[in-house]
């Protein structure tokens, strides 16, 4: 065997902190990929309501959110956070309304604020000041949806405790010691304080 196959026999396991970046990895790629897909939704969606109806700006672009954040539900739940704790619909469905409804306020207050504040009032302008809106909206849904709405399930924790017991033994194993110690004198002290009643 050669020495790429020595290296691949001896590699180490990787560590609990390099896992966790990896997992963190994966999620922000599958978050971004239906977020690119909730982004076209959304800028389609905004400019056929615009360019076809008699609406304001601020408005279409709302109606072009609620439907880019279906959308998003659908690609979160059955894509992104698939793998999560499914137990609680109703509250997962609640929360998501209201984490989105709060990131569809920051989005479309950059629209307003170009539009009747600054009045950039131009397709190219609402279009800026939307993909603008879009992005810090969802640095806050990111963060949101994954801390609130689609939790971990309890048994990725217990299985994250035991992939750092398996990488660092010794802490747990120190605290089984002192334990067993402990409970290895207590009937020597009970004899001891029997004897001394006597």
């Amino acid at each position: 065997m050669g020495k790429g196959g020595k290296r691949r026999a001896h590699a180490r396991p990787p560590s609990a902190v390099r896992m966790r970046i990896d997992r963190l990895t994966r999620e922000v790629a599958k978050f971004g990929a239906v977020g690119g897909a909730g982004l076209l939704v959304n800028l389609i969606a905004f400019n056929v309501v615009r360019s076809t109806t008699d609406l304001q700006v601020v408005r279409a672009s709302v109606i072009a959110t609620v439907v880019a954040i279906v959308s998003n539900y659908i690609g979160f739940r059955y894509f992104t956070y698939r793998d999560r704790d499914k137990s609680g619909r109703t509250k997962e469905l609640t929360l998501f309304v209201l984490f989105s409804a709060v990131g569809l306020v920051i989005e479309n207050g950059f629209l307003y604020a170009a539009t009747y504040g600054l009045g950039l009032d131009s397709p190219l302008a609402s279009n800026v000041f939307k993909f603008v809106g879009i992005g810090i909206a969802t640095l806050f849904r990111f963060w949101s949806y994954r801390t609130w709405v689609f939790r971990a399930a309890p048994a990725r924790e217990a299985v994250a405790s035991a992939e750092s017991f398996l990488e660092n033994p010794e802490p747990y194993l120190q605290q089984d010691r002192q334990a067993y110690l402990e409970d290895e004198d207590r009937p020597t002290r009970q004899f001891r304080q029997v004897q001394r009643v006597r």
